[in-house]
């Protein structure tokens, strides 16, 4: 029982060295909650040449080989990011009877399935709980706390990236470009965006969460995604004055009818919800299963300690698991075949931004259109005039998206209106 677990790590970046850093710094804890000492013998890095902070107890090597040819290694930490070749070392540290526990929202979201193909084949475990939401707990909820539930809903701000700009656009009245380019230089967006404010890290990070709560395999391609581009500071003081605020939400409903409803798209969230409070760099997911209600994850999502904190958690669940000689306790859970909820059969409130002719009787056409096409509309306001014309904001009641759609086509193409300016969903809408 005196004989050390011992960890072959995949990259010494940000995560890494985190990694590093709290198994050192807590290594009497960790022991004596795992009964045998943890320690990492090997770290894989690209440049040998490199300066890095990294123990002496350590091997610095550059060849992958020389991990997955080790027996003595029981553990694979991938923390490189990317897709390959993190896959291809997964998925043969998985098939050499190594545990693995990884960080990586691109492997798990696209290929889940064939990793935990591999660890259940081979008798070992795969963990990923640094995968979304960094440090806050929210795989491990899902599988093991909230099991004994039904879940009907996750909804949560998992892009810190977004979820700042979007703080500072509306607490500074700021532009997207003005507050992408501060995002860019406090190194909180990369230099391409792209993934971020293009919804797509979100989008990876709904589809896993999807597949465990709805016990149903979900992929990428499943989500339908919009970004925050078309936000703007005028969307955002009309979202102010009707009580609500915008975040960029990645939502996953089950729909009795239709299946899984996946989506990532901006959103006005009322005030008095939960994850209106939500600002800066911090991440959410709210959860509502038939018998536990509603609950809230809330912390950091990103980040070397709270990342590290999640997969150091992983290594200490998989550490016991071979002390006491057990694995796959929790595989994967995707064991129905749900359908994918079409987006037009998606049903949600809408805010609609208009710009029209500053006239008598434009505003009942606009009504009569929305109501032809079984549209009805909350509340409507009309605060400004844009070189000559009416700018009104309108507020749906539920709807499916199809019906949204078709009346915005028809509305668009009428004499009386110069623009829609702009269209937003607006999720648990305010009673």
């Amino acid at each position: 029982m005196n004989k050390k677990i011992k960890i072959g790590l995949l990259g010494s970046g940000t995560v890494g060295t985190g990694v590093i850093k709290v198994l050192l710094e807590n290594v009497h804890e960790i022991t004596q909650k795992i009964g045998r000492e943890v320690a990492i013998t090997k770290v894989l890095v690209r440049d040998l040449n490199k300066k890095r902070k990294i123990p002496s107890t350590c091997t610095i090597i550059d060849d992958f080989e020389e991990i997955i040819n080790d027996d003595s290694i029981d553990i694979v930490v991938e923390v490189m990011g990317g897709e390959n070749p993190a896959k291809e070392y997964m998925l043969r540290a998985l098939e050499a009877g190594k545990h693995v526990v990884t960080a990586n929202k691109d492997v798990v979201a696209k290929y889940g399935k064939l990793m935990f193909e591999a660890a259940e084949k081979h008798k070992v475990d795969f963990m990923f709980e640094a995968s979304v939401g960094g440090g806050i707990p929210i795989i491990t909820p899902l599988k093991q706390c909230l099991t004994a539930n039904k879940i009907l809903e996750v909804m949560g701000i998992v892009n810190g990236t977004t979820n700042y700009m979007l703080t500072k656009m509306t607490n500074e009245k700021l532009d997207y470009h003005t507050v992408l380019t501060e995002a860019q230089a406090k190194g909180y967006a990369e230099s391409d965006p792209i993934a971020d404010v293009g919804g797509l890290d979100a989008a990876r990070k709904i589809a896993i969460l999807s597949s465990i709560a709805f016990n149903t395999r979900v992929h990428l391609d499943d989500v339908y995604v919009e970004g925050i581009t078309a936000i703007t500071p005028e969307d955002i003081e009309y979202a102010r004055e009707l009580g609500y605020v915008i975040k960029l939400l990645a939502i996953a409903k089950d729909v009795p009818a239709y299946g899984i409803d996946v989506r990532v798209h901006p959103a006005l969230v009322p005030n008095t919800h939960p994850l209106a409070s939500v600002n800066d760099v911090f991440n959410a997911i709210f959860v509502k299963g038939n018998a536990v209600g509603e609950t809230m994850f809330y912390g950091r999502g990103a980040g070397e300690g709270p990342t590290a904190s999640a997969v150091v958690a992983d290594i200490i669940d998989i550490s016991r698991n071979i002390v006491h000689k057990t694995s796959g306790k929790i595989s994967c859970t995707c064991f129905e075949d749900k359908m994918i909820c079409p987006v037009e059969k998606s049903i949600s409130a809408y805010y609609v931004r208009l710009l029209v002719k500053d006239e008598p009787g434009v505003l009942a056409t606009i009504a009569g259109a929305f109501g032809n096409n079984q549209v009805s509309l909350n509340s409507v306001i009309q605060k400004r005039r844009v070189n000559g014309c009416a700018e009104i904001v309108l507020i749906t009641h539920e709807v499916a998206q199809e019906h949204l759609a078709k009346a915005s086509a028809i509305i668009k193409n009428l004499k009386d209106v110069t623009e829609i300016r702009n269209i937003i969903r607006v999720e648990a809408q305010r009673k």
